[in-house]
């Protein structure tokens, strides 16, 4: 397994990371037994890099990770790296109605998901949105105060734009900054990616294939179910899904040529980018089954030369997808679109 160091002062990953969200919530249904296989088979693998958030499922993800990790040997166990997002509010209905990024609201929500997970310190701690009520410098340092008491060993920033990640890096060091990017989501690299790069702090980059959009996978008659968060995302709906995927159309002619699948190609494409923009990035696959984890594990395999890259970026040009990446009123929730 490929790895990389997220930023200068974050830990050494495997270049890429399993995103664990859709084995417990908003991708509809999803089944525990395959997902802690597949959990097992990334870390037979190589992969170091779990991600979750204490909200996916209102804490049923870090307890699927929990029993995954108490179930697999003590050589993959131990080098699982736990990435956490915190603060966003749910109701029991499944709502969402803000985010909380109080110093005492960053130390109650650590203390449930160390008991949750099952560990004794969590890798890399961040707020899954900016909270608008309270300066960044304020939730950073908190989490400072856990890094310091061995609570925390990294900490990482999510959908931060660029002059929040100044103040936050100001306030304590920052490993790396989640966010969304993907040959259709491009838009960090007009500020937020520099900033990075200029702050030595790396990219967790979710979303490689856009929620399955340009996985190839996705087809244009799928009926989506009613829990599943695609049938009130923008790029999911009428004519905006199919301009999306004639994209995906676009791309599949690529991959065909270099005999690769859709999926590997975009997922290549952002391994890519770390490369070119000099930035560490590493994407973050979220497979909920092993058939789509080895798929994805492919994409290590894959090079792209500049003319390859090329013919991606005019198949898929930036800006080119049709509707927003999240629904208006989650949108304004994303301190990186402001």
């Amino acid at each position: 397994m490929q790895t990389r160091t997220l930023g200068s002062t974050g830990p050494r990953t495997s270049a890429l990371g399993l995103g664990c969200m859709g084995m417990s919530a908003l991708y509809g249904d999803a089944d525990r037994a395959e997902s802690i296989a597949t959990i097992h088979a990334a870390l037979e693998t190589g992969i170091t890099l779990l991600d979750t958030g204490d909200f996916y499922g209102m804490g049923h993800n870090e307890l699927l990770i929990n029993e995954s990790l108490r179930t697999a040997p003590s050589s993959l166990r131990e080098q699982a790296l736990t990435s956490v997002k915190f603060g966003a509010l749910r109701d029991p209905d499944g709502g969402w109605s803000g985010y909380d990024g109080r110093p005492a609201a960053v130390k109650n929500f650590a203390a449930y998901s160390l008991q949750r997970l099952g560990v004794d310190h969590i890798d890399i701690y961040r707020i899954a949105r900016v909270d608008p009520d309270v300066p960044i410098e304020e939730t950073v340092g908190a989490i400072a105060e856990l890094v310091e008491a061995g609570h925390v060993r990294h900490i990482g920033l999510s959908e931060a734009g660029a002059h929040t990640i100044r103040r936050a890096v100001a306030a304590a060091p920052i490993s790396d900054l989640q966010i969304e990017y993907s040959l259709i989501s491009r838009g960090i690299e007009e500020e937020i990616l520099p900033t990075a790069r200029e702050l030595g702090v790396g990219i967790t980059a979710y979303g490689v294939l856009s929620r399955g959009l340009i996985s190839g996978h996705f087809t244009r008659d799928r009926q989506l179910a009613a829990n599943d968060f695609r049938g009130m995302s923008p790029r999911f709906q009428g004519e905006n899904l199919q301009h999306n995927l004639d994209l995906v159309d676009a791309l599949r002619k690529i991959a065909e040529q270099k005999g690769i699948s859709v999926a590997q190609t975009a997922i290549a494409w952002v391994l890519a980018q770390a490369d070119r923009r000099g930035a560490d990035i590493v994407p973050l696959i979220g497979a909920r089954s092993r058939d789509r984890l080895t798929e994805a594990l492919g994409a290590l395999d894959v090079v792209l030369d500049e003319s390859d890259l090329r013919a991606i970026e005019e198949a898929v040009p930036a800006g080119a997808a049709a509707g927003d990446r999240y629904p208006a009123a989650q949108m304004g929730h994303l301190d990186s679109e402001r």
